[in-house]
């Protein structure tokens, strides 16, 4: 720092109020800095910078997910997107994955330790310990969906996931199903719940009965696969299918077509996900609900960032609009 102020000509206060981008400093100073900084290759110390501002320029990203469904394909958006999002305001990305009691554990006392100046937490099942231990902590939190077990004093960027299982029942409805089905993702977490809320209500606004519709699966493709077996076989009259994810949708996909039922011709299938590797690759082309995670992950940052600067920031639940991307399935 003193040989930049030195270079610079400029004292070592004027230097560093210049590289901290402080305001009290004229443009002329400033630029003078940052040249010298420039030509001498300096970079500033981030561990004696911590010492002052108290701040690691790292935030967390917590996954509270089982091993098998990190390699959903929501989640691998969630993580780049992280990444992408973070670097973009300089701030670097502590990636945590915590499944376990024991990881819990773990989590907290390195969320408690310093290490981070904030944590995005995404964290499904309601059962799940962890939006709960994090209430104590002295960082800011952000919850991507809704923080298991915590209905205020948390803030929540989440999707509109009744609405827009809403969306996808009004457009079967409006091609003249009758039949509508439903494939529920894990009804231990608030966005299937929502889902399935949604379809069964929209059903019943159109004076259409729910009754043995419905089946549980576990976004994963072998799930929907047996969910759809389940339902032709309980309601082999179904004209419709709403499925709570792509993923599971590639099954029941597969499931109808070793059944011989034509796709739309006698069972439509809408979905929920809109990826973009997954929905318009199949055959035919998913209709689904769009969704974007770095939507979502840009709102988590966004409030990260207004947290950081005002952590009496008055706790909100953002709920971000989804829409309904049409194509050959219904």
């Amino acid at each position: 720092m003193e040989d930049v102020a030195a270079f610079a000509g400029v004292s070592r206060s004027t230097a560093s109020r210049a590289l901290n981008d402080d305001a009290y400093v004229s443009a002329a100073a400033r630029e003078k800095v940052l040249a010298a900084a420039r030509d001498l290759g300096y970079s500033p110390n981030q561990a004696a910078r911590s010492l002052v501002t108290r701040r690691t320029g790292a935030i967390a990203l917590v996954l509270s997910e089982p091993e098998d469904l990190l390699l959903d394909h929501y989640r691998t958006a969630v993580m780049k997107a992280g990444y992408r999002e973070l670097a973009d305001v300089g701030r670097q990305m502590v990636l945590i994955f915590s499944d376990t009691r024991e990881d819990l554990s773990k989590t907290v006392r390195f969320l408690e330790g310093g290490h981070v100046d904030g944590a995005l937490v995404f964290a499904p099942h309601r059962a799940d310990p962890l939006p709960k231990a994090l209430r104590l902590l002295r960082i800011p939190v952000v919850f991507g969906g809704q923080a298991a077990g915590i209905r205020r004093g948390v803030h929540v960027v989440d999707f509109d996931n009744e609405g827009g299982a809403r969306l996808a029942v009004e457009h079967l409805v409006a091609a003249g199903r009758r039949r509508i089905a439903t494939i529920a993702g894990p009804l231990d977490q608030s966005a299937p719940i929502d889902r399935l809320a949604g379809w069964r209500k929209t059903l019943l606004d159109a004076g259409l009965d729910p009754a043995d519709l419905a089946e549980e699966a576990d976004f994963t493709l072998s799930g929907g696969a047996n969910a759809m077996s389940a339902l032709l076989a309980r309601r082999p009259d179904l004209d419709a299918v709403f499925v709570a994810s792509d993923m599971m949708a590639v099954g029941a996909l597969r499931t109808l077509d070793a059944a011989g039922r034509r796709i739309p011709d006698d069972v439509a299938v809408v979905s929920f996900d809109d990826n973009a590797t997954l929905a318009p690759a199949m055959n035919p082309p998913l209709t689904s609900v769009h969704q974007d995670p770095r939507e979502q992950v840009h709102a988590m940052v966004e409030t990260m960032m207004q947290l950081l600067a005002d952590q009496n920031l008055k706790p909100r639940q953002q709920i971000l609009p989804v829409s309904l991307a049409v194509r050959a399935s219904s």
